[in-house]
C-alpha cells in the first residue's frame, strides 16, 4: 500500500507541528489527518508524494521542533483531502517547551506600522515566545497559563483556529486588544507619562539603571557605555568585581568590543539566545569585565527588548534597521539581591529593588518559574543553563524508575529521570540562605508537575549538612520512597556517561572545586573507575592543606602559601609574600601548616588554580566564586599558547603532582607566561595521567607498569596520541574547555568532569 501511518516522537507538540504538517500535505496533494496523541504526533497520509512527504517532514519542520524519531508503518487511508483531527482520547500530556527568542515573522510584525501588532511587546506565535516561565501545569495549553488571564479577541481566536495561521493554537497569543500591557514606574512605584519603552530608554540613556521584567525574572539594566551608570550599578547591587552581560542589537553592533566568531554568531541567533562568552577585542567597556579574557554578551530575545533599539533608531518601519550597527548597548544583569533568586512578581521587585533600580518596566502578564538566562561559550559548553534550553530533555541509553536529583550545594540543578530522558531544571544556585532553598523547593515541585510525575526514589549529595540533601531526605520519608546519597565526584562521572550513552566500567578524571569523598574528605581531583553504580577511587591529585579552612577558597595568597609549604619550599614564602603581598603575614599560617592544625587536606585542582595564581601575585582575595582561576585564564590567553613545562609533574604511585611547577611560578617575573605556563603544564600532567590509566592491571601498581609502556604504545596508537595532543592545547588555550576534553575522554574510553567550584568549568 502507499499509504502510510507515522508516529513522530519528540518535541512535536505545542511548536506548530500540525498545521506544519496540514500545509505540507496539501501542498503534495495528499490525503489522510493529522493528531496529537500520548506519546507525540501521528499521521496518515496517502497519495502519489508521500515518499517526498516523508522526506521533507524532518527536514523542514518549525524551528521549535525536535524530532527524536519517526515509526512508519503500512496502512490504509480513506476519504478525501487533510484535517488536523481531535487528539486521541485518553491520556495526553502536551510537552512543555522551552522559551524561546522572538522570530522573524513576529519581528516583521512588530515593524509594520500597518499591523496590528505594531510595536506589541508580547508579540508570539507558535514559532516563538514563552513556554516553560508561563505554564503552571500540563497538558500544555491556554487554561494552564499565565496568559489564561487575557481571554482572546475575535481577531486572536481567529488565528488561534485557523490551521493555516501559524498562531494555530499558539497558547500565548495575544495583541494589544486583548492581552498583557507594559507600565513604567518610578522609584515610588507611580506611573510614569509617556510610552513605556520610550521613557525608560530615555531614563537609561541619562545613566539610571532600570529594572525590566522579562521572561523568566528582571534584569537590572544601565547603559553599558557608560561608565559612571556601570559603577553606580556594581555600588547598589553589592557586586564589586563580577562581570556583567551586554546586549547589543547585531554581532557588528558588538564587534569592537568581542571577536563573534561563526559558532558564536549561532549561539547568538538561536532559539535559546543565551548570553554567549566571546573573546574580548581591543576596545573595553569600563567596569563591564575587569581582569577576564571573555566578556557576556547577547541579542534582543523578546519583542521588548528589541523594541528599545527600534526605539533607538527612531521606530523605522520594515526590518532592514535590524543589519545595522547601533551605538547602543546596555547592561542586562539578574535583578536579585546579593545570592538571592531573581525577582519575578512586581510588588516584589518594587520590594526588593527598592534602592537598587531608579526606574520599573513592568507588565501584568505572570512570570510562574523563574529562569535567568543561559550562559554559553561555544562548542557549545554550558556555564549555566536555563532560559532558552529548559525543560528540553537529554535523550537516555535505557529506560529506569523515576528517579528525583537533588543536586549539590554551589550551582544546584534539579534533575528528574524520567523514562528514558533526562530533565533538567533551571539553574538554581547557591543554597547558603532561606530564599535560595525556597527557590528549590519549588523548582521541584514545579518540575514534578509540568512532567506529571511521582519519583520512585531520590538522589542527593553524599554531604550531611547540605540544604539539597536534607529536602531529599524530608521528601523521601513523606513520600514512603527510598533516598539515596550518591558521591560527589561519582556522579560527575555518571553523568558523562549517560550523555554519551556509555554503559560500561571506564576511567574518568572528576576535577572541580571541591566536594565531599565517600571517605569524608575535601575532594576535587580524582581519578575514579566507575561501573554503573560501583565507583573506585584509584588516583587523586596530591593534596594541599586549606589554612584556614574555607577561607583559603576566597583568598589565593593562602594557598600560594600552602603549596610552597607542602613543596618543601616555606623559607622562600617571606621574600616572594613580601614583593606581591607585603601587608599579609604568613607566620600564623606557615605555623599551622606544620601543625596540621585547621588546614584541612583537599585533593582539589581548583586550589591549585588558586595556589597559581596567588604565587603569580594576580590577587589576595577573590570578590566571587573562580575570580582568581578566570583572570589566570585571561591572562594566559593574552599571553598566547606556551609548551607544557618539562617535568613540571609528577606522577607517584596513582597521586599527581604539579609542586615540580611551584619553584618556576615563584621566580617568574611574567605573570602572562606563568599563567600560560601553568596551563600548558596542567593539561599535560592531566593527558598523561589519563592515559596511565587506561593500561592493565590500574590500581594494582599497574600504573608504574603501564607508565614505561606509555612511549611504545603511543607510537602504536596514533589516533589517541593525536586526540590527547589536541586535547593539552585546548587545556593550555582556557581552563574551561571542557566540552573538548569531554568529547576527547569519551572517544578514548574516558571521562572527564568538572563543576567549577572555584576551578574550571
Amino acid at each position: 500500500m502507499s499509504a502510510k501511518v507515522l508516529r513522530v516522537r519528540g518535541l512535536v507538540q505545542g511548536v506548530g507541528f500540525r498545521p506544519y504538517v496540514w500545509r505540507l500535505a496539501n501542498e503534495l496533494g495528499l490525503t489522510g489527518w493529522v493528531r496529537n496523541d500520548g506519546g507525540g504526533v501521528t499521521i496518515a497520509v496517502d497519495g502519489q508524494k508521500v515518499p517526498e512527504f516523508m522526506s521533507r517532514l524532518p527536514n523542514e519542520a518549525p524551528r521549535l521542533a525536535r524530532i527524536d524519531h519517526i515509526e512508519s508503518t503500512a496502512a490504509e487511508v480513506t476519504g478525501a483531502g487533510f484535517f488536523i483531527i481531535d487528539s486521541m482520547a485518553g491520556d495526553v500530556s502536551t510537552a512543555i517547551g522551552p522559551d524561546s527568542a522572538i522570530c522573524s515573522d513576529c519581528i516583521a510584525d512588530i515593524c509594520d506600522p500597518g499591523n496590528r501588532r505594531w510595536r506589541y511587546a508580547f508579540t508570539t506565535c507558535t514559532h516563538c515566545g514563552p513556554r516553560y516561565t508561563v505554564s503552571r501545569r500540563i497538558p500544555y495549553d491556554r487554561a494552564q497559563t499565565s496568559l489564561a488571564a487575557f481571554p482572546l479577541c475575535p481577531a486572536c481566536r481567529t488565528e488561534y483556529t485557523a490551521p493555516v495561521d501559524r498562531r494555530f493554537h499558539a497558547e500565548t497569543t495575544c495583541c494589544p486588544e486583548c492581552g498583557p500591557r507594559l507600565t513604567l514606574l518610578d522609584a515610588s512605584g507611580t506611573p510614569l507619562d509617556g510610552d513605556p519603552v520610550g521613557e525608560a530608554l530615555r531614563l537609561l540613556q541619562a545613566g539610571q539603571i532600570v529594572a525590566v521584567k522579562g521572561l523568566g525574572g528582571f534584569h537590572l539594566a544601565c547603559d553599558a557605555r557608560n561608565a559612571a551608570a556601570v559603577a553606580e550599578l556594581r555600588r547598589r547591587k553589592q557586586r564589586e568585581e563580577k562581570p556583567f552581560a551586554v546586549m547589543g542589537l547585531n554581532a557588528a553592533s558588538l564587534a569592537g568590543y568581542v571577536r563573534v566568531g561563526a559558532a558564536e554568531a549561532a549561539l547568538l541567533k538561536s532559539t535559546a539566545a543565551p548570553i554567549v562568552l566571546c573573546p574580548k577585542s581591543a576596545a573595553e567597556l569600563p567596569g563591564i569585565a575587569p581582569g577576564l579574557a571573555w566578556l557576556g554578551v547577547m541579542l534582543p530575545a523578546t519583542p521588548l527588548h528589541l523594541l528599545f533599539w527600534h526605539e533607538a533608531t527612531g521606530r523605522p518601519a520594515g526590518t532592514d534597521w535590524l543589519a545595522e550597527t547601533s551605538d547602543l548597548l546596555l547592561v542586562m544583569t539578574s535583578a536579585n539581591p546579593h545570592g538571592e533568586p531573581l525577582v519575578i512578581g512586581n510588588v516584589e521587585a518594587q520590594r526588593r529593588l527598592a534602592g537598587t533600580a531608579d526606574a520599573f518596566l513592568v507588565h501584568d502578564r505572570e512570570i510562574v518559574v523563574r529562569c535567568d538566562d543561559s550562559v554559553v561559550r561555544a562548542g557549545p559548553a554550558f556555564i549555566r543553563r536555563a532560559r532558552g534550553y529548559v525543560p528540553v530533555p537529554i535523550p537516555l541509553a535505557d529506560d529506569g524508575p523515576t528517579v528525583l536529583a537533588l543536586g549539590g550545594y554551589l550551582k544546584n540543578t534539579v534533575c528528574v529521570l524520567k523514562g528514558r530522558e533526562a530533565f533538567l531544571s533551571q539553574h538554581i544556585g547557591g543554597l547558603d540562605n532561606a530564599a535560595a532553598i525556597g527557590f528549590l523547593e519549588e523548582t521541584v515541585a514545579h518540575l514534578l508537575a509540568i512532567l506529571d510525575v511521582q519519583p520512585d526514589l531520590i538522589a542527593h549529595d553524599l554531604h550531611p549538612d547540605f540544604a539539597s540533601t536534607h529536602l531529599a531526605l524530608e521528601m523521601a520519608e513523606k513520600l514512603g520512597i527510598p533516598a539515596l546519597g550518591v558521591g560527589h565526584h561519582h556522579a560527575h562521572i555518571a553523568a558523562i556517561c549517560a550523555e554519551h550513552g556509555v554503559n560500561e566500567p571506564l576511567a574518568g578524571l572528576a576535577i572541580d572545586g571541591v566536594g565531599l569523598g565517600p571517605d569524608g574528605g575535601l575532594w576535587g581531583g580524582e581519578m575514579l573507575r566507575v561501573d554503573g553504580g560501583k565507583c573506585h577511587r584509584f588516583g587523586h591529585l596530591r593534596p594541599l592543606g586549606l589554612p584556614g579552612g574555607d577561607r583559603a577558597a576566597r583568598e589565593p595568597w593562602r594557598m600560594a602559601v600552602a603549596a610552597l609549604h607542602g613543596a618543601g619550599l616555606g623559607g622562600s614564602v617571606a621574600g616572594w609574600l613580601n614583593k606581591h603581598y607585603p601587608e599579609r603575614d604568613a607566620a600564623p599560617l606557615l605555623a599551622m601548616l606544620a601543625q596540621g592544625l585547621r588546614c584541612p587536606p583537599t585533593s582539589s585542582l581548583g586550589r591549585w588554580f588558586d595556589a597559581a595564581a596567588g604565587l603569580l601575585g594576580l590577587r589576595a582575595e577573590s570578590r566571587y566564586e573562580g575570580q582568581a582561576a578566570m583572570e589566570l585564564e585571561g591572562l594566559a590567553a593574552a599571553h598566547g599558547p606556551e609548551s607544557a613545562l618539562p617535568g613540571g609533574y609528577a606522577i607517584r604511585d596513582s597521586e599527581l603532582d604539579f609542586s615540580p611547577l611551584l619553584p618556576i611560578l615563584l621566580e617568574c617575573d611574567d605573570p602572562g607566561r606563568g599563567a600560560a605556563l601553568f596551563h600548558a603544564t596542567l593539561a599535560a600532567g592531566l593527558a598523561e595521567w589519563a592515559l596511565v590509566a587506561r593500561r592493565p592491571g590500574l590500581g594494582k601498581g599497574g600504573e608504574n607498569r603501564g607508565r614505561r609502556r606509555l612511549r611504545d604504545e603511543c607510537r602504536a596508537d596514533v589516533s589517541l596520541a593525536q586526540e590527547l595532543r589536541s586535547a593539552w592545547h585546548d587545556f593550555a588555550r582556557s581552563a574551561t574547555g571542557a566540552a573538548q576534553r569531554r568529547r576527547t575522554g569519551a572517544r578514548a574510553g574516558l571521562g572527564g568532569a568538572t563543576d567549577g567550584v572555584n576551578g574550571p568549568s
